[in-house]
C-alpha cells in the first residue's frame, strides 16, 4: 500500500504543469516548521532550497529534536500548480517514512514567505497543518 501512495505522490509532483509562484534560481532560507511544537518546546528546524525550474523547489531541512538526540537531515520537494503547491519530505532520507501534503506560499514582503501546508505523515498515519517562514533570493 505504501508502494501505491509513494507513486501516486510522485505522479502527481510530477504530471501538474501549470503557472508557478518561483522562479528559477530563486534560494529559500528559513523555518521548515514552526506550527508544530508547544511553545516551551520552541525550536527552529532550518530548511535551505533551492528552485530548480520556475515549478519545481528542492530542499534540505536540519532537525535535531534537542541537544542529546542526533541530527537529521529531511530531503524536501515542492511542486507549484496555479499558485498552490504539492509538498513531498522524505525525513532522514528514509522513504519509508514520507510525508507528502499541498499548501500555498505568501509573500508578505519582497523575499519574505511564509508556506502554510497541511502534510500527511504516511509512516505515523497522521495529518497536520505545518507553517514555515523564510527569506526568498
Amino acid at each position: 500500500m505504501k508502494n501505491v501512495l509513494t507513486s501516486l505522490a510522485l505522479t502527481i509532483l510530477c504530471t501538474v504543469m501549470v503557472n508557478a509562484q518561483n522562479v528559477k534560481g530563486d534560494w529559500y532560507v528559513g523555518t521548515g516548521d514552526i506550527a508544530n511544537v508547544a511553545w516551551t518546546d520552541w525550536s527552529v528546524a532550518p530548511t535551505l532550497g533551492y528552485a530548480i525550474n520556475d515549478k519545481m523547489a528542492i530542499g534540505v531541512n536540519l532537525v535535531q529534536a534537542d541537544s542529546t538526540a542526533d541530527m537529521v537531515i529531511d530531503l524536501t520537494a515542492k511542486y507549484f500548480w496555479k499558485g498552490y503547491f504539492v509538498y513531498g519530505e522524505l525525513p532522514n532520507l528514509d522513504a519509508d517514512m514520507l510525508r507528502i501534503g499541498f499548501g500555498k506560499m505568501f509573500t508578505l514582503r519582497q523575499g519574505i514567505y511564509v508556506d502554510p501546508k497541511i502534510v500527511h505523515d504516511m509512516n505515523m498515519g497522521t495529518t497536520n497543518l505545518m507553517l514555515g517562514v523564510g527569506l526568498k533570493f
